[in-house]
């Protein structure tokens, strides 16, 4: 299977607005998104869910949980950056929550 092409400067430059809750990573070519929760029950359920997004789309987050926070970094790790892949995964993501 070929590697994804990363994002061009335009679709980066649209990242603001397209994943507005998404913030870039300093020094890493990825996106990162923080979300807290009641307790950490609601914010396993979450990572549950996320877990079973991230299986159908084939492409797997870099993640940790203290108790009621979940962080989330996404980039693709077979094109070493960014990619397409990375901003489908982070829009399901926050479909969960919509």
């Amino acid at each position: 299977m070929p590697k994804p092409p990363l994002l061009s400067d335009a679709e980066r430059a649209a990242l603001p607005a397209t994943l507005p809750a998404w913030h870039s990573v300093p020094g890493r070519d990825a996106i990162r998104r923080e979300f807290r929760f009641a307790d950490f029950s609601q914010a396993w359920a979450f990572m549950a869910r996320v877990a079973l997004l991230a299986e159908k789309h084939d492409h797997h987050p870099d993640w940790r949980n203290v108790w009621n926070r979940v962080e989330i970094e996404l980039s693709t790790h077979d094109a070493g950056g960014l990619s397409a892949r990375d901003i489908a995964l982070a829009k399901a993501i926050d479909a969960l929550l919509a």
